[in-house]
Protein backbone atom coordinates (compact mmCIF):
# COMPACT_ATOMS: atom_id res chain seq x y z
CA UNK A 1 0.00 0.00 0.00
CA UNK A 2 2.91 2.22 1.29
CA UNK A 3 5.01 1.19 -2.06
CA UNK A 4 1.86 2.18 -4.74
CA UNK A 5 1.63 5.28 -2.75
CA UNK A 6 5.25 6.15 -3.27
CA UNK A 7 4.64 5.35 -7.04
CA UNK A 8 2.28 7.62 -7.19
CA UNK A 9 3.73 9.89 -5.61
CA UNK A 10 6.48 9.94 -7.80
CA UNK A 11 4.41 9.66 -11.41
CA UNK A 12 2.75 13.14 -10.04
CA UNK A 13 6.20 14.91 -9.15
CA UNK A 14 6.81 13.55 -12.87
CA UNK A 15 3.67 15.12 -14.58
CA UNK A 16 4.60 18.18 -12.56
CA UNK A 17 8.00 18.57 -13.99
CA UNK A 18 6.15 18.06 -17.51
CA UNK A 19 4.21 20.67 -16.99
CA UNK A 20 6.37 23.19 -15.57
CA UNK A 21 9.07 21.96 -18.54
CA UNK A 22 6.27 22.18 -21.37
CA UNK A 23 4.96 26.27 -19.66
CA UNK A 24 9.24 26.53 -19.70
CA UNK A 25 9.15 26.10 -23.68
CA UNK A 26 6.22 28.08 -24.09
CA UNK A 27 8.03 31.26 -22.43
CA UNK A 28 11.08 30.43 -24.04
CA UNK A 29 9.96 30.66 -27.41
CA UNK A 30 8.49 33.92 -26.79
CA UNK A 31 11.81 35.23 -24.91
CA UNK A 32 13.22 33.48 -27.88
CA UNK A 33 10.90 35.88 -30.32
CA UNK A 34 11.58 38.92 -28.19
CA UNK A 35 15.56 38.24 -28.76
CA UNK A 36 15.12 37.31 -32.37
CA UNK A 37 13.29 40.57 -32.75
CA UNK A 38 15.69 42.79 -30.88
CA UNK A 39 18.64 42.10 -32.94
CA UNK A 40 16.78 42.56 -35.81
CA UNK A 41 15.15 45.67 -34.93
CA UNK A 42 19.12 46.53 -33.81
CA UNK A 43 20.30 45.87 -37.06
CA UNK A 44 18.02 47.52 -39.73
CA UNK A 45 16.50 50.44 -37.62
CA UNK A 46 18.73 53.40 -38.00
CA UNK A 47 21.29 50.53 -39.59
CA UNK A 48 23.14 53.18 -41.60
CA UNK A 49 24.50 54.76 -38.24
CA UNK A 50 26.71 51.83 -37.37
CA UNK A 51 29.03 53.04 -40.30
CA UNK A 52 29.66 56.19 -37.88
CA UNK A 53 31.36 53.73 -35.02
CA UNK A 54 35.04 52.91 -34.74
CA UNK A 55 34.10 49.62 -33.30
CA UNK A 56 32.10 46.75 -34.48
CA UNK A 57 30.61 45.84 -30.65
CA UNK A 58 27.06 47.65 -31.45
CA UNK A 59 26.81 45.04 -34.41
CA UNK A 60 28.45 42.20 -33.09
CA UNK A 61 25.89 42.45 -30.33
CA UNK A 62 23.05 42.29 -32.26
CA UNK A 63 23.91 39.27 -34.45
CA UNK A 64 24.67 37.39 -31.38
CA UNK A 65 21.35 38.00 -30.01
CA UNK A 66 20.02 36.89 -33.48
CA UNK A 67 22.06 33.58 -33.27
CA UNK A 68 20.18 33.10 -30.31
CA UNK A 69 17.54 33.60 -31.28
CA UNK A 70 17.30 31.32 -34.19
CA UNK A 71 18.69 28.63 -31.59
CA UNK A 72 15.82 29.06 -29.53
CA UNK A 73 13.32 27.77 -31.92
CA UNK A 74 15.10 24.97 -32.55
CA UNK A 75 15.73 24.42 -29.18
CA UNK A 76 12.30 25.10 -28.22
CA UNK A 77 10.96 21.84 -30.72
CA UNK A 78 13.49 20.34 -29.24
CA UNK A 79 12.73 20.63 -25.86
CA UNK A 80 8.95 19.61 -26.40
CA UNK A 81 10.04 16.13 -28.05
CA UNK A 82 12.51 15.57 -25.46
CA UNK A 83 8.96 16.42 -22.45
CA UNK A 84 7.22 13.96 -24.66
CA UNK A 85 9.41 11.02 -25.66
CA UNK A 86 10.85 11.24 -22.14
CA UNK A 87 14.55 9.98 -23.07
CA UNK A 88 17.42 10.64 -21.10
CA UNK A 89 19.53 11.21 -24.26
CA UNK A 90 16.87 14.09 -25.70
CA UNK A 91 16.90 15.58 -22.42
CA UNK A 92 20.43 16.04 -22.65
CA UNK A 93 20.71 17.37 -25.85
CA UNK A 94 17.93 19.90 -24.53
CA UNK A 95 20.37 21.17 -21.66
CA UNK A 96 23.36 21.14 -23.50
CA UNK A 97 21.56 23.81 -26.20
CA UNK A 98 19.78 25.37 -23.32
CA UNK A 99 23.26 26.30 -21.86
CA UNK A 100 24.20 27.20 -25.20
CA UNK A 101 22.30 29.71 -25.86
CA UNK A 102 22.63 31.03 -21.89
CA UNK A 103 26.34 31.68 -22.36
CA UNK A 104 25.66 33.19 -25.84
CA UNK A 105 23.05 35.54 -24.23
CA UNK A 106 25.08 36.36 -21.44
CA UNK A 107 27.67 37.65 -24.08
CA UNK A 108 25.68 39.56 -25.71
CA UNK A 109 24.31 41.05 -22.52
CA UNK A 110 27.85 41.65 -21.11
CA UNK A 111 28.88 43.37 -24.65
CA UNK A 112 26.33 45.42 -24.81
CA UNK A 113 27.10 46.70 -21.23
CA UNK A 114 30.75 47.17 -21.46
CA UNK A 115 29.95 49.13 -25.29
CA UNK A 116 27.25 51.17 -23.21
CA UNK A 117 30.28 52.41 -21.02
CA UNK A 118 32.71 53.56 -23.42
CA UNK A 119 29.87 54.88 -26.12
CA UNK A 120 30.57 58.09 -25.00
CA UNK A 121 34.44 58.57 -25.14
CA UNK A 122 34.01 56.18 -28.67
CA UNK A 123 31.62 59.20 -29.98
CA UNK A 124 33.92 61.93 -28.80
CA UNK A 125 36.85 60.56 -30.11
CA UNK A 126 35.54 59.80 -33.68
CA UNK A 127 32.47 60.82 -34.98
CA UNK A 128 33.84 64.44 -35.45
CA UNK A 129 36.81 63.26 -37.33
CA UNK A 130 34.67 60.51 -39.33
CA UNK A 131 32.25 63.47 -40.48
CA UNK A 132 34.75 66.14 -41.27
CA UNK A 133 37.37 63.35 -43.08
CA UNK A 134 34.66 61.07 -44.89
CA UNK A 135 31.78 63.25 -46.15
CA UNK A 136 31.21 63.59 -49.53
CA UNK A 137 34.29 61.73 -50.16
CA UNK A 138 35.03 58.95 -52.97
CA UNK A 139 34.66 55.96 -51.58
CA UNK A 140 33.17 56.73 -48.68
CA UNK A 141 29.50 57.04 -49.82
CA UNK A 142 27.89 54.36 -47.23
CA UNK A 143 29.38 57.56 -44.21
CA UNK A 144 28.37 60.30 -46.05
CA UNK A 145 24.45 58.66 -46.88
CA UNK A 146 25.06 57.69 -42.59
CA UNK A 147 25.56 61.56 -41.87
CA UNK A 148 22.87 62.92 -44.09
CA UNK A 149 20.28 60.71 -42.30
CA UNK A 150 21.60 61.42 -38.73
CA UNK A 151 21.34 65.26 -39.45
CA UNK A 152 17.76 64.84 -40.76
CA UNK A 153 16.59 61.90 -38.51
CA UNK A 154 17.98 64.08 -35.14
CA UNK A 155 17.40 67.43 -36.36
CA UNK A 156 20.72 68.52 -35.87
CA UNK A 157 24.01 69.88 -37.67
CA UNK A 158 27.55 68.76 -36.99
CA UNK A 159 28.87 66.51 -34.40
CA UNK A 160 29.08 69.19 -31.82
CA UNK A 161 27.44 72.25 -33.56
CA UNK A 162 27.23 73.43 -36.76
CA UNK A 163 30.51 75.00 -37.08
CA UNK A 164 32.58 71.62 -36.73
CA UNK A 165 31.61 71.82 -40.37
CA UNK A 166 33.99 74.69 -41.27
CA UNK A 167 36.84 72.04 -41.01
CA UNK A 168 35.23 69.57 -42.98
CA UNK A 169 37.26 68.39 -46.09
CA UNK A 170 34.06 68.34 -48.30
CA UNK A 171 33.07 72.71 -47.24
CA UNK A 172 36.82 73.79 -48.04
CA UNK A 173 36.67 71.65 -51.51
CA UNK A 174 35.22 73.26 -54.58
CA UNK A 175 33.04 70.07 -54.55
CA UNK A 176 31.03 72.09 -51.83
CA UNK A 177 29.67 74.89 -54.14
CA UNK A 178 30.40 77.42 -51.60
CA UNK A 179 28.22 76.01 -48.80
CA UNK A 180 29.21 76.56 -45.14
CA UNK A 181 26.67 72.94 -44.00
CA UNK A 182 25.44 70.13 -46.12
CA UNK A 183 22.19 70.32 -47.65
CA UNK A 184 21.22 67.70 -44.71
CA UNK A 185 21.56 70.40 -42.37
CA UNK A 186 18.51 72.48 -43.52
CA UNK A 187 15.19 72.34 -42.16
CA UNK A 188 14.18 72.30 -45.36
CA UNK A 189 16.34 70.68 -48.13
CA UNK A 190 16.37 72.90 -50.90
CA UNK A 191 19.43 73.13 -53.94
CA UNK A 192 22.44 74.71 -51.93
CA UNK A 193 20.37 75.42 -49.11
CA UNK A 194 23.50 74.81 -46.96
CA UNK A 195 25.26 77.98 -48.07
CA UNK A 196 22.99 79.72 -45.37
CA UNK A 197 23.86 78.42 -41.77
CA UNK A 198 21.60 81.12 -40.17
CA UNK A 199 19.28 79.09 -37.20
CA UNK A 200 15.79 79.88 -39.33
CA UNK A 201 17.48 77.38 -41.85
CA UNK A 202 19.65 74.80 -40.59
CA UNK A 203 19.27 72.89 -37.40
CA UNK A 204 21.62 74.41 -34.36
CA UNK A 205 20.87 72.04 -31.56
CA UNK A 206 22.66 72.21 -28.23
CA UNK A 207 25.15 69.26 -28.33
CA UNK A 208 25.18 68.67 -31.68
CA UNK A 209 24.67 65.13 -33.12
CA UNK A 210 26.52 63.77 -30.70
CA UNK A 211 24.43 63.85 -28.04
CA UNK A 212 21.29 62.53 -30.45
CA UNK A 213 23.12 59.82 -31.52
CA UNK A 214 24.80 58.76 -28.15
CA UNK A 215 21.00 58.49 -26.59
CA UNK A 216 19.83 56.67 -29.15
CA UNK A 217 22.70 53.86 -29.18
CA UNK A 218 22.25 54.33 -25.27
CA UNK A 219 18.69 53.29 -25.80
CA UNK A 220 19.22 50.14 -27.86
CA UNK A 221 22.39 49.07 -25.77
CA UNK A 222 20.11 48.81 -22.69
CA UNK A 223 17.96 46.73 -24.48
CA UNK A 224 19.97 44.82 -26.14
CA UNK A 225 21.75 43.91 -22.39
CA UNK A 226 18.42 43.85 -20.52
CA UNK A 227 16.47 41.16 -23.24
CA UNK A 228 19.63 38.91 -23.18
CA UNK A 229 20.64 38.94 -19.43
CA UNK A 230 16.61 38.73 -18.80
CA UNK A 231 15.97 35.69 -21.11
CA UNK A 232 19.69 33.85 -19.84
CA UNK A 233 18.13 33.84 -16.29
CA UNK A 234 15.10 32.61 -17.04
CA UNK A 235 16.98 29.23 -19.05
CA UNK A 236 18.56 28.80 -15.05
CA UNK A 237 14.88 28.04 -14.40
CA UNK A 238 14.30 25.77 -17.68
CA UNK A 239 17.92 24.18 -17.15
CA UNK A 240 17.22 23.26 -13.36
CA UNK A 241 13.36 21.57 -14.63
CA UNK A 242 15.53 19.72 -17.01
CA UNK A 243 17.90 18.63 -14.41
CA UNK A 244 15.04 17.35 -12.06
CA UNK A 245 13.07 15.32 -15.05
CA UNK A 246 15.94 13.80 -16.08
CA UNK A 247 17.28 12.56 -12.87
CA UNK A 248 13.60 11.32 -12.30
CA UNK A 249 13.66 9.50 -15.40
CA UNK A 250 17.02 7.70 -14.41
CA UNK A 251 15.25 7.06 -11.22
CA UNK A 252 12.39 4.86 -12.98
CA UNK A 253 13.45 1.28 -13.30
CA UNK A 254 10.83 0.73 -16.03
Amino acid sequence: MSMAYKDDEEDWLTVCLKYLLFLFNFLFWVGGAAVLGVGVWTLVEKSDYLSLLASSTFAVSAYILILAGSLVVVTGFLGCCAVIREQRSCLSTYFFFLLLIFLIELVAGVLAYVYYQRLSEELKEHLNQTMTENYAQQGKETITSAVDRLQQDFKCCGSNNSQDWMLSMYIRSEQSGNRVVPDSCCKTITPDCGRRDHPSNIYKVEGGCITKLEQFLADHLLVIGAVGIGVACLQICGMAFTCCLHRRIKMDPY
